[in-house]
């Protein structure tokens, strides 16, 4: 591992203030993040130490089960940096970088369902479950016009207690879901794309904004990200093509 080069003191001092590098973890998105609260792994805890690293401080990682509560953590300062979707919602509270994984949102349907593709599941009478607070909460939310979203602590979850028509989520988890599931199916094509990115507070210095963005590029680019996807046996895709 090579060494990086000297940051300036006032972007370490814009990120770390505490001297520590603050960062919070969403053990409730498996594709990147898994172990436990006392011991994260996955990609979004190997990026965060690694930022801690270039910094030349310490990393503290705080760790919660939805991507809500990562971005209620980023935007209300408890912490210095976070990992989550990129949406207009959360854009307008938090600063992002460029993506450095992208992920595949997805429909499950019972097998006699009419939904035949992503498309169709815009109707009026369709009951789609999703996890409270998510990328596709937010998206789903903002872009279905007939569809009722209804919101649980997964979608699945959801899907199940109230008898809904559609269940969404991650592609990863949601595959595994209905293959444990003898009766459903997964709906392609996706419905999103969902593009992960490193997100600090807006009110950060915008030279440690700048920093921030351009390491995450790094790392995407030099690889960094895909190695420890295939370390933590993700299957995701590294914008600029890579698939894990």
């Amino acid at each position: 591992m090579t060494t990086p080069a000297p940051v300036p003191p006032e972007v370490v001092a814009a990120l770390a203030p505490q001297g520590v590098l603050h960062a919070v973890i969403n053990l409730g998105n498996p594709v990147l993040a898994q172990g436990t609260p006392d011991a994260p792994s996955g990609v979004t805890a190997d990026l965060a130490r690694e930022l801690a690293r270039r910094l030349g401080v310490p990393v503290g990682l705080e760790c919660v089960d939805a991507a809500r509560l990562s971005f209620a953590a980023v935007a209300e300062g408890r912490v210095d940096v976070g990992f989550l979707a990129v949406e207009p919602e959360r854009a307008a509270q938090v600063a992002f970088t460029e993506p450095y994984v992208l992920i595949e949102g997805v429909f499950a349907v019972p097998e006699g369902s009419p939904v035949r593709a992503a498309d169709d599941v815009d109707r009026a009478g369709v009951r789609v479950g999703v996890k409270q607070g998510s990328a596709y909460d937010l998206f789903l939310t903002r872009t279905l016009t007939h569809a009722e979203v209804v919101r649980g602590a997964d979608g699945t979850q959801a899907f199940e207690e109230h008898g809904l028509e559609v269940a969404a989520g991650i592609r990863q988890p949601l595959t595994r879901y209905v293959a444990e599931h003898p009766g459903l199916r997964v709906v392609e094509p996706r419905f999103t794309e969902i593009r992960q990115a490193v997100a600090t507070g807006r009110d950060r210095d915008p030279a440690a904004v700048a920093w921030l963005r351009d390491v995450v590029a790094t790392l995407t680019a030099d690889g960094f990200v895909a190695a420890s996807l295939a370390r933590s046996g993700q299957d995701a895709s590294v914008p600029g093509g890579t698939t894990v």
